[in-house]
């Protein structure tokens, strides 16, 4: 049975110019399936036959227009033409790959993702936690759909992307999919590294990242004050938010991500050489030890709880993170804290004060689990009260030379 078949230009209105000008698109229908790739060619839309899907007139503009038309058709039946000859089995999405050089020979985006993930699926639990193995799952997911919605194509070959590429790929994370700026640069940076690997593996000469910039725009981080702290613990809740409001405390005070804080059992909680409770585990998302010493509060939320019995030996009532935070969200109102609040703001919060309050950097890192000291920093925050704390600690060693300058005065 012969195949039907057909090419047809067309023009993207949706995607119009400043100029008013509209990129042409090429669509190819085999059998009732179609395959599109855009021309790289924009034309003034009142210079264009809808129904012959060519340009009108003789202008320099419309003959350049046309005399692209013509050779990409007649380059489109050729392949088909050559395909057919071979193995008798064509299809739109296989002659438009051919023609945009994205063959069986090539190596193409997704095709290193896919084999990049195979191999971070066996690091899992070894080198890597689930958490790094998903988000490249994640990324894949996206790129595919950039390909699909944007270009028009299920794959592109690796030496295909350029600087072009991958700012349309940014642009797409922020407009369409709403990406912050800092989910993005770690979405940039992980395809960054999967075109390192290409190039290192000589299936590119050039990673087109080496002239392209990656911005990275750190999120706010939230945090609790002191005083904000004393109103949560203060206030009289019901029984199921008294539970969510003494969970997100005791994090408050040692800094547990929730899935940590989830996990936290007895065996976790040990005395150290001078009788000093500490919590030390690993890291379920970076695999890293932490050492945390118990202060007094955290002591008397284990010490509320003890007697009751929790699934799989865990010391708090930790709920799902989905309804910690809903109850969270309820708490905020009931207190009457103008944040929005989060589980999270729990870790941001024992950071922040930690810090203001005197603790290094690298102890403050180390009870984190941080793999890297530049990530504690971003709690470094510059606060009023560690400023003044700070001013006062100075003029007190300055005393003296205060003393000298007001007599002369």
């Amino acid at each position: 049975m012969r195949s039907t078949f057909k090419v047809l230009f067309y023009l993207k209105r949706d995607k119009q110019k400043k100029d008013g000008s509209v990129p042409i698109y090429c669509r190819i229908t085999i059998d009732g399936k179609e395959s599109r790739f855009g021309m790289k060619k924009h034309i003034d839309p009142k210079l264009w036959n809808v129904e012959d899907g060519k340009a009108i007139g003789k202008s320099v503009d419309s003959s350049e227009v046309n005399s692209l038309l013509e050779t990409t058709k007649a380059r489109i039946y050729e392949i088909y033409r050559e395909i057919q000859g071979k193995d008798n089995s064509v299809s739109a999405e296989k002659v438009k790959n051919i023609f945009l050089g994205i063959d069986s020979n090539q190596y193409t985006l997704l095709k290193a993702f896919d084999d990049h993930i195979e191999e971070q699926l066996e690091l899992v639990g070894k080198k890597i936690v689930k958490a790094t193995y998903r988000r490249y799952c994640y990324l894949r997911k996206r790129l595919s759909e950039f390909l699909s919605e944007k270009l028009h194509i299920s794959d592109i070959s690796l030496r295909e992307i350029n600087y072009r590429f991958i700012r349309a790929f940014e642009i797409y994370l922020l407009t369409v999919r709403k990406n912050k700026q800092s989910t993005i640069a770690q979405y940039l940076i992980l395809l960054k590294g999967i075109l390192e690997i290409a190039c290192k593996n000589e299936r590119i000469s050039r990673n087109p990242f080496a002239s392209y910039a990656i911005e990275d725009e750190q999120s706010k981080r939230g945090y609790l004050t002191q005083n904000e702290i004393e109103v949560l613990m203060n206030w009289k809740l019901s029984k199921k938010l008294e539970e969510t409001r003494d969970v997100f405390i005791f994090c408050c005070f040692t800094g547990l991500s929730y899935i940590d804080v989830f996990q936290l059992s007895k065996e976790k909680i040990n005395l150290s050489t001078v009788g000093q409770e500490w919590i030390n585990g690993k890291r379920e998302k970076t695999d890293v030890d932490y050492f945390i010493p118990m202060m007094e509060i955290p002591k008397k939320i284990l010490e509320k709880y003890q007697h009751q019995l929790f699934k799989n030996g865990r010391v708090l009532p930790v709920k799902t993170n989905l309804t910690i935070n809903r109850h969270l969200k309820e708490i905020s109102g009931i207190c009457c804290l103008e944040k929005h609040l989060t589980f999270h703001i729990s870790r941001h919060t024992f950071a922040t004060l930690a810090l203001s309050k005197g603790v290094s950097l690298e102890s403050v890192s180390k009870m984190l689990g941080h793999k890297e000291i530049r990530t504690t920093q971003i709690y470094a925050k510059i606060t009023t009260e560690k400023i003044s704390r700070d001013m006062e600690i100075f003029a007190e060693h300055i005393k003296e030379t205060e003393s000298k300058f007001l007599v002369n005065f």
